[in-house]
């Protein structure tokens, strides 16, 4: 049976993931030290004979007994929210913690993929963004911290698989949305559901003429899976390129929801990107994938996971409190 390692195992995207391995026939051992984190979304998975889990950070020393053969690195802050209030411990991760989790894939003679991101590209300027596209990062602002985390990331992966000949793999990770997404975390999705769930108007920041593009969870967990399996070691897009206006989107959600809220304009928040959309081409034509589930059904989906929540788990989805992770 075939070991593999889950950093940010107990994570929206982590867990999917650890679900997904399981049901291939995998041993997995899942990783994750609880920042943003929640056991609830592998509590499920607890007596299962092929699951194990580790509370650790991987910004220190990590050791893992035994056998491995393939580790997924998505151990990382992925809100603004979330990175906004532990600064240090998102850059950390990226850098610290993927060292260790690369020198651990060295000893293991393990391969390795490495969970980048959409926002390697900044506000991009060129429309859709292709992976041989630089970026436009702001590495001094307030998104900087996740930003040049993902893109230092990137660069000690592949002088780890070209010095060291490490098998590596590197997933560029646009807008995911699907169960098990937290409320209020500063995400689109979940930020617009979490105010109709309380009956709030809907907060767009600007004026809603940004675009995103919403790839369902189960669809980029298909991406993922067949990536790690696959030959090729430099970065692919794995997203839904099915483009839309936060405006729009906001209508989507009022409609879905049933509800009558309005829609309120705040300021766009400082290096905020005005477009996000994947060229997938590069996933289509060497890992024969692209999404399959659409926005319409994903969204439905989504929010019936969201209304099933108690008023408890609301409240901590909330209110999550990592001040004592702050490091100043």
């Amino acid at each position: 049976m075939k070991r593999i390692l889950i950093t940010g195992a107990a994570g929206f995207l982590g867990s999917h993931l650890c679900d997904k391995f399981i049901q291939e026939g995998y041993h997995v051992l899942g990783m994750d030290n609880l920042i943003t984190g929640d056991l609830k979304n592998i509590e499920h998975l607890f007596g299962n004979k092929n699951f194990e889990f580790y509370h650790h950070d991987v910004t220190k020393f990590v050791h893992v007994p035994g056998q491995l053969d393939y580790i997924l690195h998505f151990a990382s802050p992925a809100s603004p929210i979330d990175y906004l209030k532990i600064p240090i411990q998102t850059l950390k991760v990226g850098s610290l913690g993927t060292h260790n989790l690369l020198g651990l894939a060295k000893q293991k003679e393990a391969r390795i993929l490495i969970a980048s991101t959409s926002e390697v590209y900044g506000d991009p300027l060129i429309h859709p963004q292709t992976e041989d596209y630089y970026g436009n990062v702001n590495t001094i602002g307030p998104r900087g911290v996740y930003d040049e985390a993902k893109r230092f990331q990137e660069s000690i992966t592949m002088a780890y698989h070209t010095f060291h000949g490490l098998e590596t793999r590197i997933v560029r990770i646009f807008n995911t949305y699907g169960p098990r997404m937290r409320l209020n975390d500063g995400r689109v999705i979940p930020a617009f559901i979490g105010q109709a769930l309380r009956g709030e108007d809907l907060t767009v920041f600007g004026d809603g003429s940004q675009t995103r593009s919403f790839c369902y969870v189960d669809d980029q967990v298909e991406g993922i899976y067949r990536l790690l399996l696959s030959n090729y070691a430099q970065p692919i897009n794995i997203g839904n390129p099915h483009e839309i206006t936060i405006l729009a989107f906001a209508e989507e959600i009022i409609k879905l929801t049933g509800t009558n809220q309005k829609i309120i304009f705040k300021d766009l928040p400082k290096d905020d990107p005005m477009q996000r959309q994947p060229d997938i081409t590069r996933a289509k034509e060497l890992l024969g994938w692209e999404p399959q589930v659409n926005r319409a059904e994903g969204m439905k989906i989504t929010y019936d996971y969201f209304k099933t929540l108690t008023e408890e788990e609301l409240r901590y989805s909330e209110h999550k409190d990592f001040s004592k992770y702050i490091q100043k």
